[in-house]
């Protein structure tokens, strides 16, 4: 294929992504009180905990449901996309691909997939459930009413779930990098502990809360992430190793 005909295939690329994500918003947008049932579960396992708190959202301006509306659509269509996005990814990159490299690609959609899943949920279940737990306790410290607005609830939401399912991906990276040759496994286990601290920092200023404990909550899972990135890069690099020799 020449340059103008990989560019046409990018563009049909593209705007297959565009009408999927197209047709995934459209049907959260109909589908509104469902969607607004499930991003609301969150408030509602810390209200299990904490009678007195609301879980009555606010508006404090015409303009803040449309907000609302677009951070519901815009979260519920690029999750519920990205499966599709990494399928039509895989198919304009598959004909440059050997088969070797096939064997790598398929695997890492896959994985980047679950990995940005399991980010996603545990930004839902256990780190925004944590924030509004700590945020309202120290209202309740203050003396403060609490009264939360629905454009800052679902914008918090947006924010956490979606770093987290992008933070997520980071072990994967590393892997990458050790396979492509960009880094050693030694190098990794050397700086170690630097890592730790880099990922501490990104901590700090992803979580919406400055308390030690949601910090710490972002970054052990990276942490344990990691580790695991070590040791499936140094089975990879033990596995490239004798087929080399052989």
């Amino acid at each position: 294929m020449g340059f103008l005909e990989h560019l046409e295939d990018l563009r049909w690329t593209l705007i297959k992504c565009a009408v999927v994500f197209g047709i995934f918003v459209t049907i959260i947008a109909y589908q509104l009180d469902l969607a607004s049932h499930l991003l609301i579960r969150p408030l509602q396992l810390v209200q299990a905990e904490y009678p007195n708190l609301k879980t009555e959202l606010v508006t404090n301006s015409p303009m803040s449901v449309f907000t609302v509306i677009i951070d519901m659509c815009l979260l519920g269509g690029l999750i519920l996309s990205l499966p599709f996005f990494l399928f039509f990814a895989g198919q304009f990159v598959a004909p440059a691909l050997t088969k070797r490299e096939m064997k790598v690609v398929l695997p890492t959609a896959f994985t980047a997939f679950l990995l940005f899943l399991s980010g996603a949920a545990f930004g839902y279940f256990l780190l925004v459930p944590s924030t509004l737990r700590v945020s309202f306790e120290l209202n309740q410290m203050l003396g403060y009413a609490v009264m939360w607005t629905a454009d800052k609830y679902y914008s918090l939401l947006l924010w956490i779930v979606l770093g987290m399912g992008g933070a997520f991906e980071f072990p994967l990276l590393v892997v990458l990098a050790v396979y492509m040759g960009l880094i050693e496994v030694a190098t990794l286990r050397k700086y170690r502990r630097h890592a730790i601290v880099v990922i501490f920092i990104i901590a700090a200023v992803v979580t919406p809360t400055p308390d030690p404990f949601n910090q710490t909550l972002f970054a052990v899972p990276l942490i344990v992430l990691y580790e695991a990135a070590i040791i499936v890069s140094s089975f990879l690099g033990k596995r490239r190793s004798d087929v080399t020799n052989v």
